[in-house]
C-alpha cells in the first residue's frame, strides 16, 4: 500500500458526467490508499479552507476538477504546514495545467497515472499574496475570460474561448504600464501582458522554450498591438518568431520577479480566476510543491 492517507477533493457541480468521473478515480487509486477520504466543496473559497486546514493530515491529495478548482485547492494547500503529494484529476473545460503536467484529459487514466508516474517539485508563482500554477494575465487576456459567456462556455467547451477572444479584439484598447523586473525596468502601453508559469493556456501551447515550471523563472510576453493575426499567435501558441523581430510589437522576459504598475487599477486574471487588481507584485517560488506528471514528463525535463 503506497499511501496510509489520501483525500480527494471534488466541487459539487456535478451531474452525472462528474459522478462518473469521481467513480473512477476511486476504482484507479483506492487500492493503493489505506484510508481514502472523498470531499465535495459547495460553495467558492471551501476547497481552499479545507485544503489549507486539513491537506498536512495526508500523504496524497487529489484534486479533480478544472483549472478554477485547482487554482483554489492549492491556494489552500500552498498554505499548508506540511503540503502532501498533489495529483490533478482534469475535469474542467481547458485543463491546462494538467496539460503543462504531460497528463492524461480523462479523469480515470489521470489517476492511474498516480500509480505509475513520477513526481517532481515544481514551481509555482504567487501574485500579492496568493498563488498561481499557470498564468497571471492583465489586459486582453483578462478581457476575454470575462467576456465568456456562460452558456455558450457549458454548450462549446474550449471554443468558446476562441470566440471571446474575437469578441474582445474588437474593443481592446492600450494601457499604460510600468513594470520592473530582475534586470530593469519596461516603461510603455500595452494591450496585453501575459506572466507565465505552465505553457498551456485555452488548451493551446505557449510559445516558450523548455517546461517552465521546473526552471525557477517567470516567462514575460508583453504584447502591444491587438491585430487579430497577433493576438491569435500568442493566445494559440503559434510562431512568434516574426514578432519578435519586427520593432518591439512584442517583448519577452525572464525573471524570478516583478512588479507591475498601470494608471488605473485592472482586473488580473489568475489561472481563469479575476480578483485581483494591479498594481502587481508578482514572484516565482521555486521547487514548492510536489506534483504528479505524465509518464513521458521525465523525458521532457531531461531535454
Amino acid at each position: 500500500m503506497r499511501w496510509e492517507k489520501a483525500m480527494l477533493i471534488y466541487n459539487r457541480k456535478a451531474g452525472k458526467e462528474k459522478v462518473d468521473q469521481l467513480s473512477d478515480a476511486v476504482a484507479a487509486i483506492a487500492s493503493e490508499v489505506g484510508e481514502l477520504t472523498l470531499v465535495q466543496t459547495t460553495e467558492p473559497g471551501e476547497g481552499e479552507k479545507i485544503c489549507r486546514e486539513r491537506s498536512s493530515d495526508y500523504d496524497l491529495l487529489l484534486i479533480l476538477g478544472g483549472d478554477g478548482t485547482v487554482h483554489e485547492c492549492i491556494n489552500g494547500a500552498a498554505k499548508s504546514s506540511s503540503p502532501p503529494e498533489i495529483a490533478i484529476l482534469p475535469g474542467g473545460t481547458c485543463n491546462d495545467f494538467a496539460r503543462t503536467l504531460r497528463l492524461p484529459l480523462q479523469v480515470g487514466k489521470a489517476a492511474e497515472q498516480v500509480l505509475t508516474g513520477p513526481v517532481y517539485d515544481t514551481d509555482i508563482g504567487e501574485v500579492n499574496g496568493r498563488v498561481f500554477t499557470n498564468f497571471i494575465g492583465i489586459g486582453l487576456i483578462t478581457d476575454t475570460s470575462e467576456n465568456i459567456d456562460s452558456d455558450e462556455k457549458e454548450r462549446m467547451g474550449k471554443l468558446s474561448y476562441f470566440l471571446s477572444t474575437l469578441r474582445t479584439l474588437r474593443q481592446a484598447e492600450p494601457f499604460a504600464f510600468r513594470l520592473k523586473h530582475d534586470e530593469g525596468t519596461v516603461d510603455s502601453e500595452a494591450v496585453m501582458i501575459l506572466i507565465a508559469n505552465g505553457r498551456s493556456l485555452g488548451t493551446a501551447k505557449l510559445p516558450f522554450a523548455g517546461e517552465g515550471i521546473h526552471d525557477g523563472m517567470l516567462d514575460v510576453l508583453i504584447v502591444r498591438q491587438a491585430g487579430l493575426s497577433l493576438a491569435w499567435q500568442v493566445i494559440n501558441g503559434g510562431d512568434l518568431t516574426d514578432y519578435r523581430e519586427s520593432g518591439g510589437v512584442i517583448e519577452y522576459i525572464q525573471t524570478t520577479s516583478l512588479r507591475v504598475e498601470t494608471d488605473e487599477p485592472k482586473g488580473i486574471d489568475s489561472d481563469g480566476e479575476i480578483y485581483l487588481q494591479t498594481p502587481a507584485d508578482i514572484s516565482v517560488l521555486p521547487s514548492h510543491l510536489r506534483f504528479f506528471y505524465g509518464d513521458d514528463a521525465q523525458l521532457a525535463e531531461s531535454e
